[in-house]
């Protein structure tokens, strides 16, 4: 009854869940550093101080996957692609006419017109696109409740109006005509 049970039989599964078990304990761990930042017992500093590894700040600064921040060869951009791309820049620019101002409010859709935006072939090279990166790295460091000020939200809207239009501009090959 105390045999040892063996998950894997090949080299290539004992991979699989090596891989999986370091996954499942940076979640871990992830999860208890998320609960000490929530019950104030750490700040946002110790957190990002103490990290010795850029590419992992990074992407939890910027708060997307690595494959939406540096997809520009994600194949041919579809109709469906075009008009949820339109969508998340309409309701994004929406939300901040409607005044907008937290964090819980913005984060999201601007979340989704990031990566909406970055299915397209090119896009790492918009200057719309990093500027929206920016702001979503501000948005990533607030707390929930914080709001961003009537001059901050102005420069978004300015920001994410020239990055539509931008995106419009690449739909019809007229790239060279971005100011």
């Amino acid at each position: 009854m105390d045999e040892e049970v063996r998950l894997y039989t090949t080299n290539a599964d004992r991979e699989k869940y090596n891989n999986l078990a370091t996954l499942f304990g940076i979640t871990v761990a992830l999860d208890y550093l998320e609960r000490a930042f929530v019950r104030d017992s750490i700040t946002a500093a110790d957190v990002f101080m103490k990290m010795d590894h850029p590419a992992a700040l990074h992407r939890l600064k910027v708060g997307v996957p690595a494959t939406v921040e540096h997809s520009s060869e994600a194949g041919p951009e579809t109709g469906k692609w075009v008009a949820e791309t339109t969508q998340n820049f309409i309701t994004f620019m929406d939300a901040l006419k409607l005044q907008l101002r937290a964090k819980d409010q913005l984060h999201p859709i601007l979340q989704e017109l990031v990566t909406g935006y970055a299915r397209f072939k090119g896009s790492k090279d918009w200057e719309g696109r990093s500027r929206m990166v920016s702001w979503l790295i501000t948005l990533n460091s607030m707390k929930a409740s914080e709001e961003i000020t009537e001059e901050q939200s102005r420069q978004l809207l300015f920001d994410v109006d020239h990055a539509y239009a931008e995106f419009f501009r690449s739909l019809s090959g007229g790239k060279d005509d971005i100011s």
